[in-house]
C-alpha cells in the first residue's frame, strides 16, 4: 500500500538509537521485523513523504499504524519548541521524522540490557547473532524472530559470549530466566504509570536509570521518560549547564530527547553546522 505521511522518515527512524534490528538493504528500502511480524518500508524516489509499506490496509490499520505511532501530531510537538532553545529547535529540524515506536517489551528489556556501554552497531550484530542462534525464521532471505524469554532462558551463558554480549551475557540469562519463570513477570508494566513502571523494571538484575528509561520510553511509551546516555550527557552539559527545561517540555521529553539524541549522532559524524 501507498502512503503519505507527514513528521516520518524511516531512516531516521531505524538510525535514532531506539530500535535495532531494522535493516537497509538497498537504497531507500528497509525491513522492520517486529512482534513476529515483518515489514518492508520503501521511500519513493522524488515524492518527499511517500512510502511504500508491503502489507495490506488492514494489516496496517490495525498494527503497524499503532507501532510508528501514527496518530500523533508530531508537527505539533516541534512547534511547541520555544525559539529561545536554539539547540532543541535545530535538533527537531535535523530529526523531525523521527517517531517513538511502540515496541515490544521484551525485546527492549533485552535489547537495552545489551546496550550498556556499547555502541550502536555492535548492539545490532550482537542481537542479530541472539536473533539467528535462538530466534525462528521470518523470511526466507535470513529475517528472524526476536527469542521468546523460554528459548534465552534455555541458553547457557557461554553460548551468549559466543554473541560478543561480554559481561552483559549474565545480565541477559538471568532476565530470560526471571520472565520465564514468572519471578519477574512483564504483563503487568504495561498498566503501570511511568515511575510505578520504572521502579519495578530497576528490579532485574542488570537494569539501571538509563536502561529503564529507554525501555519506559520505546516500549511502553511513556513520552515523558528521558533516558541519560553519553551522548545525552554531553549534549546536556553543553547546551543546557543549568539542566534540561524539563518543566516546558513535560509528557513529550521523551520525544525531545530521541531529537537531541539524533543530533548529536549527526554532529559526531560531522553532518551538522555547528
Amino acid at each position: 500500500m501507498l502512503l503519505g505521511l507527514k513528521d516520518f522518515d524511516i531512516a531516521q527512524i531505524a538510525a535514532s538509537g531506539q530500535c535495532f534490528r531494522m535493516e537497509n538493504p538497498a537504497p531507500g528500502l528497509y525491513t522492520v521485523p517486529a512482534f513476529g511480524r515483518f515489514l518492508e518500508v520503501e521511500a519513493l524516489p522524488g515524492s518527499e513523504g511517500a512510502y511504500r509499506f508491503s502489507c495490506s490496509e488492514e494489516e496496517f490499520d490495525r498494527f503497524w499504524k499503532g507501532y510508528f505511532d501514527l496518530d500523533t501530531d508530531y508537527g505539533a510537538v516541534k512547534e511547541s519548541i520555544p525559539e529561545d532553545d536554539s539547540c532543541l529547535r535545530r535538533a527537531a529540524m535535523a530529526g523531525g521524522g523521527i517517531r517513538i515506536l511502540r515496541q515490544e517489551l521484551w525485546e527492549m528489556l533485552i535489547s537495552f540490557l545489551i546496550s550498556q556501554r556499547n555502541n550502536i552497531p555492535r548492539i545490532r550484530r550482537c542481537i542479530r547473532l541472539i536473533c539467528e542462534a535462538w530466534g525462528k525464521p521470518l523470511t526466507a532471505s535470513g529475517v528472524y524472530s526476536f527469542p521468546t524469554p523460554e528459548a534465552l532462558a534455555e541458553a547457557d551463558e557461554k553460548a551468549l559470549l559466543a554473541c560478543n554480549l561480554g559481561y552483559r551475557a549474565r545480565y541477559v540469562l538471568a532476565a530470560a530466566r526471571a520472565v520465564a519463570e514468572g519471578a519477574l513477570p512483564l504483563e503487568p508494566l504495561a498498566a503501570m504509570g511511568y515511575q510505578e513502571a520504572k521502579e519495578a523494571l530497576l528490579r532485574f538484575y542488570g537494569v539501571g536509570e538509563k536502561v529503564a528509561d529507554c525501555i519506559c520510553l520505546f516500549s511502553l511509551h511513556h513520552l515523558e521518560a528521558f533516558p541519560v546516555d553519553t551522548h545525552i550527557r554531553q549534549v546536556l552539559e553543553r547546551e543546557y549547564p543549568q539542566g534540561f527545561p524539563f518543566s516546558r517540555y513535560g509528557e513529550s521529553a521523551g520525544i525531545m530527547q530521541q531529537y537531541l539524541f539524533y543530533y548529536e549522532l549527526l554532529r559526531s559524524h560531522g553532518k551538522t553546522e555547528g
